[in-house]
């Protein structure tokens, strides 16, 4: 599934590694690397080459337990969200400002919505 998100973003994919890792480690993450000093569900850094996408990217299993159950979802649906918000970035989407992020969730939305369809067979 995240290899077909990335051939219709236009790339190939190269080494994507997940990382799963706690809160604690993916804030000091943050901390030494960004200089941000709060929670996040994925970091992500990539080592794009040439329309190749590659990356390692870092997901807080604990953030996304607990937006899971914020937001009234399921882990695995929120998993999914995460890995393909950090697949986007590795694309190129940003959200730092309202409109990139109404964009990123919009293609989030597209792409988990893909991933259902598929799943039920539609």
């Amino acid at each position: 599934w995240l290899n077909e998100v990335i051939r219709r973003e236009g790339y190939r994919t190269g080494n994507l590694s997940y990382i799963f890792c706690s809160d604690a480690y993916l804030l000091s993450i943050n901390q030494q690397y960004l200089q941000h000093d709060y929670f996040t569900d994925i970091i992500t850094f990539s080592h794009q080459e040439a329309g190749k996408i590659s990356g390692d990217l870092y997901i807080s299993v604990e953030r996304v337990l607990e937006n899971s159950s914020l937001y009234n979802g399921s882990y695995i649906d929120e998993l999914h969200r995460v890995m393909v918000h950090g697949v986007l970035h590795l694309c190129g989407y940003g959200d730092k400002s309202p409109a990139e992020e109404k964009k990123m969730r919009e293609t989030e939305d597209f792409y988990l919505k893909q991933r259902s369809n598929k799943l039920l067979g539609v």
